[in-house]
C-alpha cells in the first residue's frame, strides 16, 4: 500500500491488505498443505464477494458523477485504479502460489491434476464415456449472435465461451456453454496409486466439437463473471419487507457485470465479443493464467484418505464452568458464564434454547437472528417452544447479505410454525446478537440472556472465534428487554442500566471511554487501552485513539481485517501498536478493556468500530462487570497479544510484517495456547472432582 499525505488508510486497500494476509497462510510451508489449499481457495471467494460489494459500489459512483474524497482523500475513481492494480498483483500471486507451490507439492503427496493433454488414451476413452454419458446430456450450448441474445449468466458461475467459424457473410459466431445443473468441477480418472483429478472444462474443451457437429470449433474458453450485489430494498416503499427483499435477490441476478474472468489465452475476438456483451472494459476484465474459480479448490480438502495434510483436530471442550448434569437455569442462577469458541464448546447455547423449548416454566423467548446453519437446531428449538405454547418472538434480519435467501426460507418457516417473526428495523439492520428466556420461578420472573459477537450458528462456531457471554443479571435482562421491545414495538429507545446500542449511544460511549483514558493520562495517571475488533474504519473513533496517543496513553489494537489507523507516526500514533492474526481459527471476537484508573472496564459487542455498524445497524455493547468473566476476557486479549507465530504488524505505510521474535523467547500461538487452556481447564475439573471424597450415607430407613 503506497504512502500518502493523509492520517487514514484507505479502507478498500487496507482490505486487499488482509486478502494478502490470508494468501501468505496459503503460502506458508509450515501451514499443512491442503490447509493451504483452503486459504488460497477462500482468497478467491473473499476476492468475488469483494468485487460484488465493494467495487460494484465504487462504479457505480463513479458512475453518477461522484467525486468526493474518502477520509484517505481518494476518489472513487482514484480508488477503483488502485484497486485494480493491487488485486492484478494479487491474482498473480494467487496462481504463482497455486502452480508453483501447491500443485506440485501435492502431486507428491498423492493428489494429482491432469490437464486434457497430460490424460492418457484409456484416461481419455473414460472421460469420453463420462461426456457422453452425463456432461453431454445436462449442458446445452447457446448460439449468440450479437449482444442482446447474449444469455442470462449466474454470478461467479463457470462457463465455456465458444467461438465458431464465420458464417458466409464473414460475420463472427459465438456460443455459451453454461456449466450449471449438477455436473461436477472435479472430474477423478484412474490411476495407479494416487488421486488423479481433471477439471470439467478441461473435458468439456477436449469433446468441444460434439456440441457442434458439422461446424468448426476455433477456441474455447473458459470464463465467468461477478455481479453488483451491493444494492438494497427501498424499505420506505416497500409494502412487504420480505417481499422487497425477493426482488432485490432477483435483481441481483441481472444488475451490472463488475468483473469478467477469462483464461489469458483467450483472442482479442473472443475477448472483445464477451466485454461488448457485459458492457464492460479492459478495467474489468482479468486474465487468468491458471483454472478459474480457484475457490472451487475447497472441494479438494473433503477427499478421504489425506487426513495427514489437514490440521490435527483441535475438539471444541466441555467448559467447565457449565454442568451439563444439572439445568443449564440452575448454573446461571449461580454465576454469569463466558465461553470463548470455538475453544470452548458451543452446546450450553444450544443447551438454553432446547431446556427453555421444553421447560413448563419457561414463559416466552426473545431473540436475533442474522445468520445461522441449514439444519439449525436452534430454529428448531424456537419451533417447538412455538408447539409448546411458549411466545417465542425472533427478529429475523432479512437483509443480511449473501444470507437473504435461507433467512427468507427461515422467516416464512418460523411463521408458519407460530413463531411471531419481525423483520428487524427499517432502514438499519439488526446485527446485535442476544437471546432471552422468560422463566417463572418461585421468587418471581427471572430473565435469562445470552449476548454473543458471533452468530447462532452451531456450525461456524466449530472455526470462528466469539464470545458468549450467559447471565442471570438482573439488570442486564431488564436492558435486554427493554432493548428487543423497542425493536418489536416500534417504540423510542429507551434508557439503559447497562447496555449501550447502536445508532444510538455506542459511537459516544466509545469516544468517551477512550477520553476517559486521555484525560487520566494528562493527569499523570496510567492509563491504557486495549481492544480486539475486525475492523477500524470509523474517522471520529481513529481521532480519538489519536489524542488519546498523543497524551501517552498506551494503546493496544488487534485487528483482523480493514484498520485505516496509521499506527507509529511520530506526534500523531506513535504509543498505538496494531497487529492482526491469520490462523487455522477466523478472528470474530470484539472485546475492549480500558484500564479506567485500575477500576477496569471491559465490553464485548457485535459491533466493530465502523460507521455502518454504528450509524446504519442496531448493535450492541455489553459491558462485563461480573470479576471473573472480565478476567477471562482480559486474560484471552493478553493471549493475542503474545502471539509471535501468526500476529502481523501494521506499519504507517499499511503494509504488514511478521512479528519479530524476541532472542531467546519460545514461539507463541495464540490459538494453540488458547485449545491448551481449555483442554487444561477440563483436566483440573475433573481432577478437583476425583480430589472430593464423597461418602455413601446410610438410609435414612435403618
Amino acid at each position: 500500500m503506497k504512502n500518502s499525505d493523509s492520517k487514514y488508510l484507505n479502507r478498500e486497500l487496507s482490505w486487499l491488505e488482509f486478502n494478502q494476509r490470508v494468501l501468505d497462510e496459503a503460502r506458508n510451508p509450515t501451514v499443512p498443505l491442503l490447509e493451504r489449499l483452503k486459504f488460497l481457495a477462500i482468497t478467491a471467494s473473499n476476492l468475488d464477494e469483494f468485487f460484488m460489494v465493494r467495487v460494484g459500489s465504487l462504479q457505480r459512483l463513479v458512475e453518477q458523477g461522484r467525486k468526493s474524497k474518502d477520509p484517505a482523500g481518494m476518489t472513487p475513481r482514484q480508488q477503483l485504479v488502485a484497486i485494480g492494480e493491487r488485486a492484478r498483483q494479487m491474482i498473480q500471486e494467487q496462481y504463482a502460489c497455486l502452480t508453483d507451490d501447491l500443485e506440485p507439492e501435492l502431486t507428491q503427496a498423492g493428489m494429482q491434476r491432469l490437464t486434457r493433454a497430460e490424460l492418457n488414451p484409456k484416461q481419455t476413452q473414460s472421460l469420453e464415456h463420462l461426456f457422453d454419458t452425463e456432461i453431454s446430456t445436462i449442458l446445452s450450448p447457446q448460439a449468440v449472435s450479437s449482444a442482446k441474445d447474449f444469455p442470462l449468466l449466474k454470478t461467479r458461475q463457470l462457463n465455456m465461451c465458444v467461438r465458431l467459424t464465420p458464417n458466409e457473410e464473414d460475420e463472427p459466431r459465438f456460443a455459451v456453454i453454461p456449466f450449471t445443473g449438477p455436473v461436477r468441477r472435479f472430474l477423478t480418472v484412474a490411476s495407479e496409486g494416487a488421486y488423479t483429478y481433471t477439471l470439467l472444462e478441461e473435458i468439456v474443451e477436449l469433446f468441444i466439437d460434439r456440441f457442434f457437429p458439422g461446424d468448426e470449433v476455433v477456441e474455447a474458453v473458459p470464463f465467468r463473471l461477478a455481479r453488483d450485489a451491493d444494492m438494497s430494498v427501498r424499505e420506505d416503499a416497500a409494502l412487504d419487507l420480505l417481499h422487497g427483499m425477493e426482488e432485490v435477490l432477483d435483481a441481483r441476478k441481472i444488475s451490472a457485470c463488475v468483473r469478467l474472468e477469462i483464461a489469458e489465452r483467450a483472442s482479442t475476438p473472443m475477448v472483445n465479443f464477451l466485454q461488448s456483451a457485459l458492457a464492460i472494459s479492459n478495467k474489468e476484465t482479468y486474465k487468468s493464467p491458471g483454472p478459474l474459480d480457484l475457490s472451487a479448490f475447497m472441494q479438494l480438502s473433503d477427499i478421504s484418505g489425506f487426513d495427514e495434510l489437514l490440521y490435527e483436530a483441535w475438539p471444541s471442550q466441555a467448559s467447565p464452568q457449565v454442568d451439563l448434569t444439572a439445568s443449564i437455569f440452575d448454573t446461571l442462577s449461580q454465576h454469569d458464564v463466558v465461553l470463548y469458541h470455538p475453544y470452548d464448546s458451543f452446546y450450553p447455547v444450544i443447551r438454553l434454547l432446547e431446556e427453555a423449548a421444553d421447560d413448563p416454566e419457561v414463559l416466552a423467548i426473545k431473540q436475533t437472528l442474522y445468520r445461522t446453519s441449514r439444519n439449525s437446531p436452534i430454529v428448531t428449538s424456537l419451533k417447538r417452544a412455538a408447539a409448546n405454547g411458549k411466545n417465542v418472538t425472533v427478529i429475523v434480519e432479512l437483509k443480511a447479505r449473501f444470507d437473504e435467501a435461507q433467512n427468507i426460507e427461515w422467516a416464512k418457516n418460523l411463521e408458519q410454525s407460530g413463531v411471531q417473526v419481525i423483520y428487524g428495523v427499517k432502514g438499519l439492520k439488526t446485527h446485535a446478537k442476544v437471546c432471552i428466556v422468560v422463566r417463572r420461578e418461585p421468587y418471581g420472573i427471572q430473565r435469562y440472556v445470552h449476548f454473543s459477537t458471533g452468530n447462532y450458528n452451531e456450525i461456524t462456531a466449530k472455526f470462528y472465534g466469539d464470545i458468549s457471554y450467559l447471565t442471570a443479571d438482573n439488570d442486564l435482562g431488564a436492558d435486554a428487554t427493554v432493548f428487543f421491545n423497542s425493536i418489536t414495538g416500534y417504540s423510542q429507545p429507551q434508557q439503559y442500566r447497562k447496555l449501550d446500542a447502536a445508532p444510538l449511544g455506542m459511537r459516544e460511549t466509545i469516544i468517551e471511554m477512550i477520553e476517559t483514558e486521555t484525560r487520566r493520562k494528562e493527569q499523570g495517571q496510567k492509563a491504557s487501552i486495549t481492544a480486539k475488533l475486525n475492523s477500524l474504519v470509523d474517522p471520529e473513533i481513529i481521532d480519538a485513539l489519536y489524542a488519546a496517543s498523543q497524551a501517552g496513553v498506551k494503546i493496544k489494537l488487534n485487528v483482523r481485517g480493514i484498520c485505516c489507523l496509521r499506527p507509529g507516526i511520530e506526534g500523531l500514533s506513535e504509543n498505538i501498536q496494531v497487529i492482526s492474526i491469520v490462523d487455522r481459527y477466523l478472528e470474530h471476537a470484539r472485546i475492549f478493556h480500558f484500564r479506567h484508573g485500575g477500576d477496569e472496564r471491559v465490553f464485548i459487542s457485535s459491533a466493530d468500530w465502523m460507521q455502518r455498524n454504528l450509524d446504519r445497524r442496531v448493535e450492541l455493547l455489553i459491558p462485563i462487570d461480573n470479576p471473573s468473566c472480565r478476567k477471562q476476557l482480559i486474560a484471552y486479549l493478553d493471549a493475542h497479544f503474545r502471539d509471535n507465530v501468526k500476529a502481523r504488524i501494521l506499519t504507517a505505510d499499511g503494509t504488514y510484517l511478521a512479528m519479530k521474535r524476541k532472542e531467546r523467547s519460545k514461539p507463541f500461538r495464540s490459538q494453540l495456547a488458547l485449545f491448551e487452556q481449555a483442554k487444561q481447564a477440563v483436566k483440573d475439573a475433573k481432577n478437583s472432582r476425583l480430589a472430593v471424597f464423597e461418602p455413601h450415607r446410610a438410609s435414612s430407613g435403618r
